[in-house]
């Protein structure tokens, strides 16, 4: 990684001199006569670095088929002309579509390797993305020191320049700001160069005198380079936002694998008081681990006046929030409370307003039958030392009452949706490291597919029973607290040092990222710190093509509605930083639970070498094994055959088109029309 302000040119010169001097191989006799196939399958040259890191993550997240190539591997292939290239059925074939090197030349002055990429792109018209490069004529810039900038990004404001936006990255609304989480940590470095003839700039930022480039295409030789001239890893936001960029203009639009930005949150327990977290406790009276907390119980609960403001809030935000509703805990606080219940009765009057799903009756814990008498619980045991469940009767009951109770009301929900409370019934180590033996039977019983999982246990989808989970983001917006005071000071009991009057938690678990050097102040620390911190990290999962679903509850809803400074942050960012044509996908539980399941066989199928992708001309063909469904993207306009005819590919999202896609009756594989 070069982190000076310039190389020797004289240097730079004589390796641009040596590249060029190599001997070139010639094409094909069959590469001149015939249209090449060219397979759907980007060629990764790794040297450990976390830009090339980045780019591979992005390549996998989205279902984009690879292959890594590790330089710093004993017995690594050799990349030669036989390594990216062969012939297929008689027509010579590109195994690569586009590549991914971590510069402009990783292997070196007079490389075989480097000569031999050169040839390939030159011949098939393959792209080349150098992951991190410094700015110097080598690839199209002039060095830092004639109007440009090296040194610290941090901070950044970057602009998509106006070949960007009609370019690759058009699904952008222009601002790229460079991360500045931290004023004590240096996040980004790189370089900022003028162009100089063939190249065009898609990002820039102001230098002295002008703007100077950050990214753009190099076109060269009859070769064309993506050059990037700073140095990132995969989580941040600066890259986040280009990533799809870099991936359309590599592949030229057409690859397998989909992006979209999902965001979706579940408010668990509603009609269900919340308990109450005590300043002067430390703890949560009413939970059992609250020591002298009996007799101090207070609870959190939505008034009628926060169930209209939430209905408005959606209607103001254009963003529909998941009601997961506990009806049974809502009439037993309407009998303890006069009889009457008027934030009920105004969620039940909105109802078309919102979406629903099941959170059973009454919330109780539906796994082994708790001894709480000792901090940690335990799971009690019968005479003959076999666990105590709660039964399949009582599970079911729990969800099937809670059904009726919404049908009653004219509340309309998907019945294959559902999540437990506390998601219980799900293992929950170390207590109870296997899943209630009787969940399964239940959740069939109701018709049951789809059941939430906490992603910080188990972040990948499994299967219960015929059902499959749908892991769940916890957001650090906490269910015992209704005000940004009770907010800011659970946060500092929970990440403060002991001496600053904490648990000690970070001192305990020093690789805590949300540790406080000093105690938040009460008054404004949910505002001035939680909130940003919060918002920034739901916006990596909502950047990172992530559809896992957050969840929060009821009672961040009510009092201060602490909720929605942190949701506001998140969507007004997001679409101050894309495009109308990116919209954020909003979508069920359902819908979710089905995206992952596709994903998981999908990459199944590329592991195990059962996917065959290619393109001939304008022709595109997909086959895998039956019952898998593909992910593809192509450019506008892509049409799909059918056994008769074509129709539109896809759906329009981000200036392309996409779309999970299987064969159609009588077909065996896929095959597009490209405009």
């Amino acid at each position: 990684m070069v982190n000076k302000n310039r190389m020797n040119r004289a240097a730079a010169a004589m390796a641009a001199a040596a590249l060029m001097s190599v001997a070139v191989p010639g094409a094909t006799a069959q590469a001149a006569t015939a249209t090449p196939r060219i397979d759907l399958k980007v060629l990764v040259v790794d040297d450990g670095g976390s830009s090339v890191g980045a780019i591979t993550a992005q390549l996998k997240d989205t279902g984009v088929p690879y292959t890594r190539v590790d330089l710093t591997g004993a017995g690594r292939p050799v990349i030669d002309a036989a390594f990216l290239a062969d012939t297929v059925d008689g027509r010579p074939r590109a195994k690569y579509q586009g590549v991914v090197l971590p510069n402009e030349n990783p292997f070196g002055e007079g490389s075989a390797e480097m000569a031999a990429l050169t040839a390939y792109e030159t011949t098939y018209g393959i792209r080349q993305v150098d992951a991190y490069t410094w700015a110097h004529p080598g690839v199209g810039l002039e060095y830092t020191d004639n109007g440009g900038y090296s040194g610290q990004l941090d901070g950044t404001q970057a602009a998509v320049t106006a070949a960007g936006k009609t370019g690759p990255f058009g699904y952008l609304g222009g601002q790229v700001t460079f991360e500045d989480n931290s004023t004590m940590v240096p996040e980004s470095y790189g370089f900022m160069g003028k162009p100089r003839t063939g190249y065009t700039s898609y990002l820039d930022a102001p230098v002295t005198g002008g703007r100077a480039s950050l990214v753009g295409e190099y076109t060269h030789d009859g070769r064309s380079e993506l050059v990037v001239t700073f140095g990132y890893n995969q989580y941040q936001q600066q890259f986040r936002l280009l990533a799809r960029g870099i991936v359309d203009w590599l592949t030229q639009g057409v690859h397998l694998g989909q992006e979209r930005s999902y965001f979706a949150v579940h408010v668990d327990d509603v009609f269900a008081p919340d308990a109450r977290w005590s300043k002067e406790l430390n703890c949560t009276p009413g939970d059992y681990a609250c020591a002298g907390g009996e007799g101090k119980e207070s609870t959190i609960r939505m008034t009628a006046a926060d169930a209209q403001y939430a209905a408005q809030w959606q209607t103001s935000k254009n963003f529909k929030l998941d009601m997961l509703f506990n009806a049974g805990a809502g009439e037993e606080w309407k009998a303890e409370n006069g009889g009457t219940d008027a934030m009920t009765a105004q969620l039940v009057a909105d109802r078309a307003k919102f979406r629903w799903m099941n959170h059973t009756y009454t919330h109780p814990f539906l796994g082994c039958v708790q001894d709480t008498s000792a901090n940690p619980w335990t799971c009690t045991k019968n005479a003959q030392g076999a666990t105590n469940w709660m039964s399949r009767a009582d599970i079911s009951a729990q969800i099937r009452d809670n059904n009726n109770w919404a049908a009653s009301k004219g509340i309309t929900l998907d019945r294959s949706e559902l999540v437990t409370g506390e998601h219980s019934g799900l293992k929950t180590l170390p207590q109870q490291p296997q899943d209630n033996p009787n969940l399964a039977g239940a959740l069939a019983d109701n018709g049951v597919k789809w059941a939430g999982s906490d992603n910080s246990r188990e972040p990948d989808q499994r299967a219960v029973g015929a059902a499959l989970t749908v892991p769940r983001h916890p957001m650090n917006v906490y269910y015992n607290t209704g005000t940004n005071a009770e907010m800011a000071d659970e946060y500092n009991w929970i990440y403060t040092s002991r001496a600053d009057g904490g648990s000690g938690i970070c001192e305990d678990n020093p690789a805590t990222s949300t540790c406080l050097p000093a105690p938040l102040d009460t008054n404004t620390g949910y505002l001035d710190h939680i909130v940003p911190a919060e918002a920034r990290t739901a916006m990596r999962h909502v950047l990172a093509n992530d559809p896992r679903p957050h969840y929060v509850h009821q009672s961040n809803l009510a009092e201060d509605r602490t909720l929605y400074p942190v949701l506001n942050q998140v969507l007004d960012t997001y679409r101050a930083l894309y495009a109308p044509s990116a919209p954020i996908v909003n979508q069920s539980m359902k819908d979710t639970g089905v995206e992952l399941q596709r994903r998981a066989a999908w990459n199944k199928a590329l592991a195990d070498g059962k996917v065959t992708a290619y393109r001939i001309g304008k022709d595109v063909v997909v086959k895998a094994p039956s019952g898998i469904v593909a992910p593809v993207t192509a450019p506008n306009g892509t049409k799909k055959q059918l056994l008769l005819g074509t129709a539109d590919f896809g759906t329009a999202y981000a200036g392309t088109r996409s779309a999970w896609t299987a064969p159609e009756a009588l077909q065996s594989q896929v095959t597009l029309k490209l405009l």
